[in-house]
Order: structure tokens, then sequence, then C-alpha cells
């Protein structure tokens, strides 16, 4: 009978959906399109995001997980059944070993109502990690020697940090402020200095852009497009990375700020690894332009992204549950 191992990385705005001997099959906002007369799931995914603002008044676009937690059981079950079945097809006759990852500060009611979810989505077996272990697996670092490494996951909800030795995370943290949050700075920013009121995908498109969180000689700029609080009426600007940067400095000062607590709190052998292996960023908001620099800068160790941090974690949630079957062979526990 066929068998299917699948590794879902359970984002805040996205869902990656990982099947051994085939990587990352499937990519998708995490995000529902609800009938609110019926009670009933009319897109989901890709499909649901496109229709955001073209729909009729009783159709609403739900956000099931809001800072990498479970907002709304009912629909992350419907979700991930949807993007399991999308993602394995008919070709499975027997229901699928599914590996999920966490924030590594989600309580246990909340690794409960994830492992209970995704039972309900059709899964045989259900293994939780945590973001940050999976995302060192992904990134290719070998977890099982006995060296620190410090893993920096900056996804859309939150941000991930752990230092990891021997399988496992010895010290941790998890911070509700991430990518989205680059974004509200940025919408904040636009409003205050300039009067202008922009939307989410606006200000994604800034960050996207020129966004920077270091101070750099060059500069770069670009045109916005907005609403004059003043007047009421469009206006378009332009805008400076060296302004982004002012706008991003609270939200990145905190981030750095809170590494510099992980790292006063790992011990002194383990520190004394990561000084000389460096740091390692992984999600989507470490693409954000010089935040390894900003790191690097404060903390005096070198900083890197790594190869493909968008599928990091959930290139990691798939080969974990290789490390566990691995362990079970060789009578060992993987934390």
């Amino acid at each position: 009978m066929f068998e299917t191992d699948i590794g879902i990385d359970l984002g805040t705005s996205s869902i990656l959906v990982y099947i051994k001997g085939k990587g990352v099959v499937l990519k998708e906002p995490c995000v529902v399109a609800l009938d609110r007369d019926t009670d009933k799931i009319v897109a989901v995914g890709e499909e649901a995001r496109l229709m955001i603002g073209r729909t009729p008044g009783n159709i609403v676009s739900v956000h099931p997980i809001k800072q990498g937690v479970i907002s709304d059981y009912s629909i992350t079950e419907q979700m991930i059944r949807y993007f399991i079945q999308k993602a394995v097809g008919k070709r499975s006759f027997r229901k699928p070993r599914v590996c999920v990852s966490i924030p590594s500060g989600a309580t246990e009611v909340e690794t409960k109502a994830v492992m209970d979810a995704t039972f309900q989505a059709g899964a045989r077996e259900v293994f939780i990690v945590k973001a940050p272990l999976a995302a060192a697996i992904g990134a290719g670092i070998d977890v099982n020697l006995p060296f620190g490494n410090l893993i920096v996951d900056i996804g859309g909800g939150t941000t991930d940090l752990a230092v990891i030795s021997l399988g496992g995370i010895v010290v941790s943290s998890s911070l509700k402020l991430a990518g989205e949050d680059f974004d509200e700075a940025i919408v904040k920013y636009m409003r205050k200095k300039h009067n202008l009121l922009i939307g989410d995908r606006t200000a994604e498109e800034i960050k996207v852009g020129i966004g920077s969180c270091f101070n750099e000689a060059e500069k770069t700029s670009m045109e916005v497009s907005g609403r004059n609080l003043v007047t009421g009426l469009p206006k378009v600007l332009e805008v400076t990375s060296a302004e982004t940067e002012e706008a991003l400095r609270d939200v990145s000062d905190t981030m750095v700020e809170e590494i510099h607590k992980v790292l006063t709190e790992t011990p002194p052998e383990l520190a004394a690894d990561i000084a000389e292996r460096g740091i390692v960023l992984t999600g989507g908001g470490c693409l954000l332009h010089g935040i390894d620099e900003l790191i690097e800068s404060k903390t005096g160790i070198n900083t890197m992204t790594a190869e493909d941090p968008m599928t990091a974690v959930a290139i990691g949630t798939g080969q974990y549950l290789d490390f566990l079957d691995e362990a079970a062979k060789e009578n060992k526990t993987i934390d």
C-alpha cells in the first residue's frame, strides 16, 4: 500500500506542504473565503485571496491562524484537509503521516489544537516540531552534532528563536512580532509622516521593493499611491529606503533585543559555538534588506541567510520524520 509522509509549515500568512521525495509541492496564502449566511467555505488559499475585495457582502475572508496560533479550529481543520488532499491527490490509499511545525512558544493547549485539527483532517499519525528546529533541519544543519546553532525564523506572525544542540532546543523564545508587523509599521509611518493612507498590500510592496532596516549609503526610492487624509483625494508621492529604515526601526530593534536576550541565556560553551558558527536566518521576513547586517552590527556575530529561507521550515518538517525514524532505530530520543 502506498504511504505518504507530509510536512506542513502552518504559517500565519501562508501554508507550505512538503512531500517526501517530491519536496515542497504547495505554497498558498493562509486565508479562507467564508459565506456568513451559510457558514460554508467558498474558497481556500490563493483562490480565496483573489476574492478579497471583489465579493458580495456575505462572503468574508478569514485568517484562521493568527500569530502562529489557531484562532478558528473548525476552519483550520477544513483548510488543512483541503491542502493535504490537494498536495497528495489520489495517489495515496492510506492516510499519511503528517508533521506540523508550531512556534517555539506554543502552549500545550495550542499544540493539542494543532494535533487534533490535523488528525481530524485525515492524518494517520501526527508529529509536532518546533519551527526553529524544523528550520535548522531544512537549512541543512546537522542538528544532532554537539555544537550550538542559533536559528532565527522570521515568519508572518511570529519570530522564533532557538539555540539547538544534540537534536534538541536548549534555549528558545517566540516573539509575536514578524513580517506583518513590518507592513503595519509602514502603514503607520505613511499616515503620520505624509498624511497618506495606504493599504496592507501597498505596504508590502514598499517593504519588498525598497524596504530596509539598515542605514546604507546607497538609497533607493519608489512612487506610492494612496489617499491624502487632509483632502480625501488620491495622491502619489516618492518614498525612499531611508524612510523605510526609520519606519521599521522599532520592530527591527525589538527583534535584535530578543536575539541578545537569547544569547545572554545561552550556556557559555554553546555561546562560543554560535560566535564561531554564526547566526542563521530563515523565514520570509529575513529577506528584508539589511536585516542580516543590522543583527551582525548589533551582536558582533556573523549572520547569514539560509539558502532557501522561505521553504526551510516546510522542508525541515518533512525531514524531521526521517530523524524520528533514525532515532527509533538507534533507540534515541529527539526533543
